[in-house]
């Protein structure tokens, strides 16, 4: 069987699982650090939090697609291991640049509204 595919399959897994886990905490405690930004307005709060929910999960699972493209052909198991780390590090890299810049910005902006 080719390794490629297995490696894809393993790949988006493990990238799928950690990227709906991650946004499932980062959602729920988002909750209560925008609205601890914007007291008395929950119904945008929770708006502001669902459509960076949405925009986490689209970015990042159609980073994890795209880079299936620019694999390498795979022909030994330890160049399957080595590809599957790099490219879910790469993942969980951006994951956090992500979450620290969302928080930046929210508070950034916030306090100008404010």
């Amino acid at each position: 069987m080719n390794l490629n595919i297995i490696g894809y399959i393993i790949y988006l897994s493990i990238t799928a699982i950690i990227i709906l886990k991650v946004g499932k905490i980062c959602y729920t405690n988002g909750n209560i650090f925008v609205a601890q930004l914007i007291p008395n307005h929950e119904d945008l709060c929770l708006k502001i939090n669902q459509v960076l929910l949405i925009a986490y999960y689209l970015f990042n699972l159609g980073y994890c697609a795209i880079t299936l493209v620019q694999w390498n052909i795979i022909t030994t198991q330890t160049q399957l291991f080595e590809t599957i780390a790099i490219k879910t590090s790469i993942i969980l890299f951006l994951i956090g640049i992500m979450h620290y810049f969302n928080i930046l910005i929210i508070t950034k902006q916030v306090k100008k509204l404010i």
